[in-house]
């Protein structure tokens, strides 16, 4: 039976100065390291952002069943097209700026900025294009449209703002 030997202080290195904690031991190649993991930052900016677009899937489907049935106590079966078309359009402009900036967590901030504006932009042209096609159209009320099109999206930025107002980021990455 042999006795076990205790434990021993960790020695400074040759060169007099002790690796710090967690650091890469002398001699390890940076390059040859495995994947990091996502920094607490970028998973905390990913739950914000999932919760704003689960929060607003949930405010487009309200939206789209009381838009529905008012729309349609107001003005027939045009209040129901006004309501879907603007209950389309929100969906479509509230997610996509959520989406975009998912797609853009941890990335740098030219990228992301050109990601968003890239969206933005191509949200600009889907509603001049919708705008155009549906204007000499009478199937569709333009007031429960507008209606339905502005409470989507101010409701959508209200979430947005709640999301990140409980969202717990770091300021500092350590």
């Amino acid at each position: 039976m042999t006795t076990p030997t205790p434990p021993q202080p960790e020695q400074p290195e040759p060169g007099g100065e002790r690796p710090e904690p967690g650091a890469a031991p002398a001699g390890a190649a940076g390059n040859d390291a495995a994947p990091t993991a996502p920094s607490e930052a970028t998973v905390a900016e990913r739950a914000v952002l999932r919760t704003a677009l689960r929060d607003t899937l949930i405010l487009i489907g309200a939206l789209l069943v009381l838009g529905v049935g008012i729309g349609a106590l107001v003005a027939g079966t045009a209040g129901v097209w006004g309501a879907l078309v603007g209950a389309g359009l929100a969906a479509f402009f509230c997610a996509t700026t959520i989406w975009s900036m998912l797609r853009t967590v941890g990335s740098g901030p030219t990228r992301m900025a050109a990601f968003v504006m890239g969206a933005w932009i191509a949200k600009v042209i889907v509603l001049i294009v919708v705008l155009a096609l549906i204007q000499d159209a009478d199937f569709y009320d333009p007031y429960v449209l507008l209606v339905v099109l502005a409470v989507g999206a101010i409701g959508s930025a209200l979430l947005d703002y709640r999301a990140v107002k409980d969202g717990r980021v770091p300021y500092v990455q350590p």
